[in-house]
Formats: structure tokens, sequence, C-alpha cells
């Protein structure tokens, strides 16, 4: 067995620091999920709750928007269906098609969520300053843009 000598970055890479503060924020989601009630809720739901529309969504628009399998957002819409969390009605447009919603209390547990992105935003707003705050989010979005846009060269 040979031992490869791979070109390393004098510093953490990008990618790295990026994917450790998603983990950190969506295990703080989860942890203050149950503090408000909601003890049923785990990591994996994040995918459903920042992809599901308030109107409604198809699973299938769903599990672009997430980057993951259909069956594996269907698992997950199934799993959230059960927990009480979603409902599945008709879609108006295609009757072939269902719509996943929140029941009423997914309506309360999404709302928790999003008090709590309030919370985050403005406590990070504190900590680093709403201006420097401000250009993390921009480089962030920006990131994102070129990625995409490199990608469809």
């Amino acid at each position: 067995m040979s031992s490869a000598k791979l070109p390393r970055l004098d510093r953490k890479p990008f990618i790295a620091l990026v994917d450790r503060a998603n983990r950190a924020l969506q295990v703080d989601m989860v942890r203050e999920m149950h503090k408000r009630g909601h003890p049923k809720v785990k990591q994996a739901h994040n995918a459903v709750f920042g992809t599901l529309q308030s109107e409604g969504s198809r699973s299938a628009d769903m599990a672009v928007r997430a980057g993951m399998t259909r069956q594996s957002m269907g698992e997950l819409i199934r799993e959230m269906v059960a927990l009480g969390i979603l409902e599945m009605r008709p879609d108006p447009e295609d009757g072939r098609a269902k719509l996943v919603t929140y029941s009423e209390l997914g309506i309360r547990v999404a709302t928790d969520g999003y008090l709590r992105l309030h919370d985050l935003e403005a406590r990070f707003a504190e900590e680093f300053g709403p201006d420097e705050y401000a250009v993390a989010r921009d480089v962030l979005a920006r990131v994102a843009d070129v990625l995409e846009r490199w990608s469809d060269e």
C-alpha cells in the first residue's frame, strides 16, 4: 500500500467551514425545537422544513430543492405525516399529484422554527456587528451564485 502525497491547503478548506457552520445550525434548530416542546423533530426533518412552501409543495419539487432523492424526501414526508406535522392533499392543478402541507401542529412547529431563525439573525448581527454580518451573508450568497454559474459553463 502506497502513501500518496496529496496536495493540502495551508488552512481549513472553505467547504469544511461552510459544512461545519451548516451542521451547527441544523443541530441548533433541532435542539431549540425540543426545548420548545417538539421532541419528535429530528435533524433530517430540516430538509422538509427548508423546502416546504407555505401554500404547499409537491414532494418531487421539495426533493430537488433539498438536493436529495425523491424516495428519501418521500420517506421523510411520510414520517412527518405520521408525527402529525404534515398532511397530504390532492393537488388542485394535477389530480394525480399530492401537495404536502403543514398540519395545525406543523404550523406551530414551523412558526417556532422561524422564530428561532429570527432570533439567530439578530444574535449574529449583535455578535459580529450588522455590517460584518451583512457581508458574511452576501459572500455566502455570492459563492452559491458563482458555483451555479460555473456549473452552467
